[in-house]
């Protein structure tokens, strides 16, 4: 019996175990599309993070990662038939994301998404260029915004933290940025905010495009723990998606209550990581720790910061944080499983030490009849399903709607590359992942008010620009 065969029945044995007394089990047997317990699927316990679940903020953004492999057709996609109560939750589906390790994609599942308070998704995607296919990242666009503006490449970050003492305890460092004023560039400085409880402030970032660069103000975002549910990635045997009729449906949730605990920016690829990447190969490959990405000033991680200002008044906490890494990093055995098959391989081992850290992932069922858990779940009715299993189509217009206005040819004023004095406008077209209003909220998750930020100052000159790659695969 081969590996993956063990593999599958492994993984339908304790989910059915769990399912069946949660009634689970029954819908699972009801169910005709594919979820992640069938053979020609792994289940991974670690990978890259649904661009729409965590936005990435890199100081010094640059052009997208270049494959010279052409990512397979998207995936039919099914959401699952629970999903966490609120009125702004909506379902956004998953992309092929590119593996270095097996030189080949993977899936990055969709997820439930909290949409952050006043702004709209715009999905990445994959282009071919003259030298492969390259990926142009997704970000949480301001709705209130008509128009795409195409900026020139930003100067090189001059951010190297605080230059003046808090105001409180409770403020924290926000870093500054280069912003686009009377024609030019001018430094926005840093500043220290209040950061408030349940929320990160997700600072001003550049996005890179084929066309310039799309400037992406400070906005609030939940939390992690409110922000939905993260399904976790797979990889699909080639057989099995390219037959005709394939559909799928995630059934396995990351445990966002030890998501963080391993968590990694990866700025070349505007990607956050999650699980093992431990090793220090990684660190080679470009994949920081949360706590590194802060301290060697290349990204800016709102996950950490919140997470710091939460531990303000423990004086030890960052230094656990790198103790818990330099372990993990030392010693293989502490560190999590990377598919599902392991993690239940090493649970049915009885007295395993750091068995709870090393769980990353649990079944959407058992999520769901956790009363600890801070999510509370509702069923999907039939035909609002089907009705979000539209959200693939329309997304993926949407996507190629914005790749055209990426990368359309000079012939007009408007799409002349973007210049030094003429940033280049393009009328947006609206996405169909839209978050309500903040007054249709409620008070809870209505978002705090927005940060004051200092006035751009004019007399920063810019630094020479470092030499970088084009985004090549390394």
């Amino acid at each position: 019996m081969n590996v993956r065969r063990v593999y599958q029945l492994c993984v339908v044995t304790v989910f059915v175990t769990i399912g069946t007394g949660f009634g689970w089990g029954k819908a699972l047997a009801a169910q005709p599309t594919r979820t992640d317990t069938e053979e020609g699927v792994e289940v991974l316990t670690r990978g890259p993070v649904h661009e729409a679940f965590a936005e990435t903020v890199t100081f010094d953004p640059e052009p997208g990662l270049v494959v010279s492999k052409a990512p397979p057709a998207a995936i039919d996609e099914l959401p699952p038939d629970q999903r966490p109560e609120g009125t702004n939750v909506e379902w956004i589906p998953g992309y092929w994301a590119w593996d270095d390790e097996h030189s080949d994609f993977l899936w990055v599942s969709g997820i439930w998404r909290d949409l952050p308070p006043g702004r709209e998704w715009v999905p990445g995607y994959w282009a071919k260029t003259d030298r492969g296919f390259q990926w142009t990242s997704g970000y949480w666009a301001d709705e209130d915004v008509s128009e795409t503006e195409y900026l020139p490449e930003p100067p090189d970050t001059v951010e190297v933290g605080p230059n003046v003492a808090a105001p409180s305890a409770d403020d924290s460092w926000v870093p500054g940025c280069w912003v686009w004023h009377q024609g030019r560039y001018a430094w926005r400085p840093g500043y220290w905010a209040a950061m408030r409880p349940n929320w990160d402030w997700v600072p001003a970032h550049y996005v890179w495009a084929s066309r310039g660069y799309v400037f992406v103000d400070g906005y609030w975002d939940y939390s992690v723990e409110r922000r939905g549910v993260l399904f976790a990635p797979v990889e699909f045997a080639t057989d099995a998606y390219a037959r005709p009729g394939f559909s799928y449906s995630p059934t396995t949730v990351i445990d966002l209550s030890v998501f963080t605990d391993h968590l990694f920016l990866r700025p070349h690829y505007s990607h956050y990581y999650f699980g093992d990447y431990y090793a220090p190969s990684y660190r080679d490959a470009g994949y920081y720790a949360s706590f590194s990405a802060h301290s060697d000033r290349v990204s800016y991680d709102p996950i950490y910061a919140q997470q710091r200002w939460e531990h303000r008044q423990d004086p030890e906490w960052e230094h656990r944080v790198a103790a818990d890494f330099q372990n993990r990093r030392d010693h293989e055995d502490a560190r999590p499983p990377r598919t599902l098959a392991a993690q239940i391989a090493l649970a049915s081992k009885a007295g395993q030490p750091h068995e709870q850290t090393r769980t990353l992932a649990t079944s959407l069922a058992q999520l769901a009849q956790n009363v600890r858990s801070p999510t509370r779940f509702q069923p999907v009715a039939k035909d609002e399903r089907q009705q979000l299993a539209q959200r693939g189509p329309q997304l993926q217009k949407f996507r190629e709607e914005r790749q055209q206005a990426d990368t359309r040819a000079a012939g007009t004023a408007a799409a002349k590359p973007a210049k030094e004095s003429e940033p280049a406008r393009v009328k947006r077209t609206k996405s169909p992942i839209v978050a309500k209003a903040a007054s249709a909220l409620g008070k809870d998750r209505a978002p705090p008010k927005p940060h004051e930020v200092p006035a751009p100052d004019p007399k920063v000159e810019p630094k020479p620009k470092k030499a970088r790659d084009k985004g090549e695969k390394p």
